[in-house]
């Protein structure tokens, strides 16, 4: 009974200290990346690369990071790695760019337990994905979110993509809880609703992001208010990717345009076996990771990869 005292004490202590801190400084304007998450032949995590793609990365000019994401391939780690990568991260970034950690599921109880007990110090919001394969009603859903940031110890941004988790956060739904939550500080969409997404940006309230999810769809969402993206492409081209949402933020449409197309076929063929078995195929080729997943992923197809080598080859005079 002590024990349980003692441990809620010093979550209420830590929960109050790094939300004030979380709140004061947090942008989401601008290109974060959805961290992968690299493995070696024999399927551990290579730290090796990990800090290599995070160099890679800020040298890039991120605006921040998204670790143990969907792209992190976060459902095959184990409670203990998810751990270490967390503090990792923490300890290779060193404060150069914001950080945000992926933190969600389907068992909402458990997850509220888990954010009571994690240290998350370091990181500036959490990433939180709809509840999968339960499939909740639209009130399920702002019930299960409500839990999660009342317990969090950090700010939260919903992370709505039905195509993976089976159920839709609805417009509605978002706008009940950002309006309700001052913690709650944006939405990561990657629906492909326009509609939806438009209601969204048109009825939030002030300092809520909206940011898209959806690599291809970025330049659209951005013409219609989006702030930015959190992007799998970012993975290998951040500084040409990063160039066109900072010009989208500006105003600059008319400039961002012919590097949204440079994309076009880069869009549809990274995501042909599923993701981030495509942009870890691509960050193969660049020597970058070892071309490893963990079942139930498996690597893209021979002939997905040989495309992608030839979109590579076209694209390496744009690169960095």
């Amino acid at each position: 009974m002590f024990l349980c005292i003692f441990r809620q004490i010093c979550y209420l202590c830590i929960k109050e200290t790094t939300e004030d801190a979380s709140m004061e400084s947090i942008s989401l304007r601008g290109m974060g990346v959805a961290l992968i998450t690299p493995f070696d032949s024999d399927k551990k995590i290579d730290f090796r690369a990990l800090e290599r793609m995070i160099e890679y990365l800020i040298a890039g000019n991120v605006d921040y990071l998204v670790v143990l994401g969907t792209t992190g391939e976060t459902v095959t780690l184990s409670r203990e790695e998810r751990i270490l990568v967390r503090r990792f991260t923490i300890d290779k970034v060193g404060g150069r760019v914001p950080l945000i950690v992926g933190f969600g599921g389907n068992n909402t109880q458990e997850l509220v337990e888990e954010l009571k007990e994690a240290d998350l110090s370091g990181f500036s919001a959490i990433l939180s994905v709809a509840p999968f394969y339960n499939k909740p009603s639209q009130e399920g859903i702002y019930q299960h979110y409500k839990a999660i940031i009342e317990a969090s110890p950090l700010p939260v941004i919903l992370y709505n993509i039905p195509g993976r988790t089976g159920v839709n956060i609805s417009a509605e739904t978002t706008l009940r809880l950002a309006n309700e939550f001052p913690q709650l500080i944006g939405i990561k969409e990657a629906s492909g609703n326009f509609k939806q997404i438009e209601t969204i940006i048109n009825h939030r309230p002030d300092n809520f992001y909206v940011i898209s999810g959806d690599d291809s769809l970025t330049y659209p969402l951005m013409t219609l208010g989006a702030d930015g993206v959190i992007s799998v492409v970012g993975n290998a081209f951040p500084v040409q990717f990063g160039n066109m949402v900072r010009l989208c933020l500006n105003g600059n449409f008319k400039e961002a345009l012919p590097i949204h197309y440079n994309f076009t076929r880069l869009y549809d063929e990274l995501f042909v076996d599923g993701n981030p078995a495509g942009i870890k195929s691509l960050l193969h080729d660049m020597g970058m990771i070892e071309n490893e997943l963990r079942l139930p992923l498996v690597p893209t197809r021979f002939e997905t990869s040989e495309e992608l080598r030839k979109i590579l080859n076209e694209l390496s005079a744009y690169r960095n």
